[in-house]
């Protein structure tokens, strides 16, 4: 495999970014939201600063001392009449007993502080501004994509159609052909951004969003966060600039993972894995390795796959839709048949059969991974290979063969102390490796 593309540009509009708001109404948030979020957050990290207190709670300073005043009116936030060398010239503020009663009350009911969270609704259309369907990818920025594989001529043009679709891909076939090398290069050819809230609030439920290891912050730079109104290119803090974000699930995948995941300590929720994959893609690997049948997990999409939406509840049972924006690629080494009924089928748009190489393909991916790890290749070893052992196995090439026996000769030599080679005898005992025989054993 080769170093890593550079990232790509796709032939895609520039995504709207959701706007700074300029008053405490185009939050989109209840004041008495904004207002215990502000005391929980100066309770818990102690906070005293307009400065600090516009960075961790994501909102312009102008904002943040509106909030303060309307607090100390109703003494909840004294100032602390200092000011410090290291402040800046900025006043101090604390909250006063009754603050800090407030503040626990309001602790007692969410342990959630921090970054103001979008509402829903503003949500939605900031999911509509960016959405994976505006994505318009040519032939060149897929095939960089997937610059580092070997794929038959076809295969491009059955992925780029359904990539620039934004709808469901299935893609089978037997183990060991790339599939899930497929599934990255399809990430990796996307290459642009967008906005992704730390938080999301749902009938005065707080929803965390953004999650470090699924979201790839892109680098941001340093505006004053004393400004009402910041530099061009800035947005409404309460979002995190990043790549595309990848959701790779495997057999560990049940369906309660699609689910709210409440914490019951903190009285907090958290977004489930296909809500963080929003704009993004969902890769549901080894599809039927699964505790759960695959025709169940798939059934579990069929809203989402058809209507762009899904349903979540909270823990009091009430039910509502989030945004279903994501590029679903099902990933399964059983032909689609045997897992799935005509229903669910059907929900998939694109079916794609990822099978071995040709041999010559195959020849091309032996020659450059013998390259990049430095085997010089040997004539006599690759006609062995190719006449005496691919027959027994009725010459069924895999992409995931040239790394592995490669790697189990550099195995051998290293152990043997003798310089990296390629000789028939070598390929004899890679082979043995790669296969087991089937044999009784008495127990």
């Amino acid at each position: 495999m080769n170093a890593p593309v550079a990232p790509l540009t796709p032939s895609t509009p520039a995504i709207q970014a959701p706007p700074v708001p300029r008053t405490l109404a185009e939050t989109g948030l209840a004041p008495v939201m904004l207002r215990d979020i502000l005391l929980k957050t100066m309770f818990r990290m102690n906070a005293e600063h307009v400065s600090t207190l516009a960075r961790i709670c994501c909102l312009p300073a102008p904002l943040i001392q509106e909030l303060i005043d309307a607090a100390r009116g109703q003494k909840l936030i004294e100032a602390t009449g200092t000011l410090h060398a290291t402040s800046g010239n900025e006043m101090g503020y604390q909250l006063t007993e009754a603050g800090k009663a407030r503040a626990l009350d309001a602790l007692s009911q969410s342990e959630y502080y921090g970054a103001m969270p979008v509402p829903l609704a503003a949500y939605k259309e900031q999911v509509k501004r960016q959405s994976i369907r505006n994505i318009t990818l040519t032939r060149a920025e897929l095939l960089r994509g997937m610059g580092h594989l070997i794929l038959p001529d076809d295969l491009i043009d059955n992925l780029g159609p359904a990539v620039t679709s934004g709808r469901s891909i299935l893609m089978y076939g037997p183990p060991g052909n790339g599939k899930s090398s497929i599934s990255n290069g399809i990430r990796d050819a996307l290459g642009d951004r967008i906005h992704v809230p730390r938080a999301i609030e749902y009938s005065g439920q707080v929803i965390t969003v953004y999650d470090p290891i699924v979201h790839s912050a892109a680098s941001e730079s340093g505006d004053d966060p004393m400004a009402l109104r910041r530099a061009a290119n800035r947005f409404d803090a309460r979002y995190v600039l990043c790549e595309r974000p990848t959701v790779i699930t495997g057999g560990e995948l049940t369906l309660d993972m699609l689910d709210l995941k409440y914490n019951p300590t903190a009285r907090t929720y958290t977004a489930p894995l296909q809500l963080k994959a929003t704009g993004g893609i969902f890769i549901v690997d080894d599809l039927g390795r699964q505790a759960e049948p695959p025709q169940k997990l798939v059934n579990r999409w069929i809203v989402p796959l058809e209507e762009s939406r899904d349903i979540l509840a909270l823990q009091s049972g009430e039910k509502f839709t989030v945004p279903f924006d994501t590029l679903v690629i099902f990933s399964t080494n059983f032909h689609p048949n045997e897992i799935f009924d005509g229903a669910a089928l059907r929900r998939i748009f694109f079916k794609i059969k990822i099978d071995g190489p040709s041999q010559e393909n195959f020849l091309k991916i032996f020659a450059l991974v013998a390259r990049k790890k430095k085997i010089p290749l040997d004539e006599a070893s690759l006609v062995h290979l190719l006449k005496v052992k691919y027959p027994t196995i009725n010459n069924t090439y895999a992409n995931y063969q040239p790394v592995y026996l490669i790697d189990q000769m550099i195995a051998i030599c290293e152990f043997e102390g003798i310089p990296y080679q390629m000789t028939p005898e070598l390929i004899d005992r890679a082979w043995a490796n790669m296969f087991v025989k089937q044999e009784a054993i008495a127990k």
